[in-house]
């Protein structure tokens, strides 16, 4: 098994085709976040590891369907007194579909809209909203001289008005701004915050991420690599405070 950087003559566009949330191309991305100082003592943590496979499929020359799941798997301690709120399992899966032109727009710009749906998949009732949730879903970024730079957003409104286990009803926007650099070793330092505003209490939850990403092949795989540390600028209260960070790895499966 050879291990090593990729250096073939189609490795920038690969690069490119990772940063790109709706690029036609097969990919599983696992993603590790951990973060701390949460709950009423400061005490607790929480970590998600989000699944995340992406499969596109060609609707005509025109116009591409993307699928986009994010499956988390959710570790959390400290966050209530006498671990009341210590579990670990399933959390709810978000499944997202963009309709993306098949050629970017005579100014360079990708773009992808359509539905996000938010399934109630979580293993426990602290772990889930434990509702349905709809709501539209869009991207928009630009690649050139090894930038990438856009946003991808979301809203979803809980489809029951009157949720099980007193839980509050989803009413959620989330906004991710990101913006990196790619070398000509294809390194790609980046940054981007995973900003979600809920509408029932008024609250923000803005984690900041810095991270470092390396396109990589093992043997005939590529693949990226990433990690980096993330701060956390706004959460509600008892949520994560100061540092955490994440690491990643996705396999990627060009056509």
């Amino acid at each position: 098994m050879q291990t090593g950087l990729v250096h073939a003559e189609d490795s920038a566009e690969l690069a490119k085709k990772a940063l790109n949330p709706v690029a036609a191309m097969y990919s599983l991305p696992v993603q590790y976040n951990w973060d701390q100082k949460m709950g009423p003592t400061g005490d607790g943590m929480h970590s998600v590891t989000n699944i995340q496979p992406v499969l596109p499929f060609r609707l005509n020359d025109d116009w591409n369907l993307i699928s986009r799941t994010i499956l988390p798997v959710i570790d959390q301690h400290g966050l209530a007194p006498n671990g009341a709120a210590d579990k670990s399992g399933l959390g709810d899966v978000t499944q997202s579909f963009f309709f993306s032109p098949t050629k970017p727009t005579d100014s360079g710009w990708i773009l992808g809209i359509g539905p996000a749906l938010l399934i109630p998949t979580g293993s426990d009732k602290l772990l889930s909203s434990k509702q349905w949730g709809l709501g539209p879903t869009a991207v928009a970024l630009k690649q050139s001289n090894g930038w990438t730079r856009g946003i991808l957003a979301n809203h979803i409104w809980g489809l029951e008005d009157s949720p099980p286990d007193d839980k509050e009803k989803v009413n959620q926007t989330f906004l991710q701004p990101f913006l990196s650099y790619t070398t000509a070793t294809y390194t790609t330092y980046g940054v981007n915050t995973e900003s979600s505003y809920n509408w029932q209490s008024r609250e923000w939850s803005v984690p900041v991420n810095l991270t470092v990403t390396q396109l990589l092949k093992i043997g005939a795989q590529p693949l990226t690599v990433q990690a980096g540390p993330r701060y956390w600028l706004d959460s509600p209260e008892d949520g994560a405070r100061g540092w955490g960070f994440r690491i990643a790895l996705t396999l990627l499966f060009p056509r």
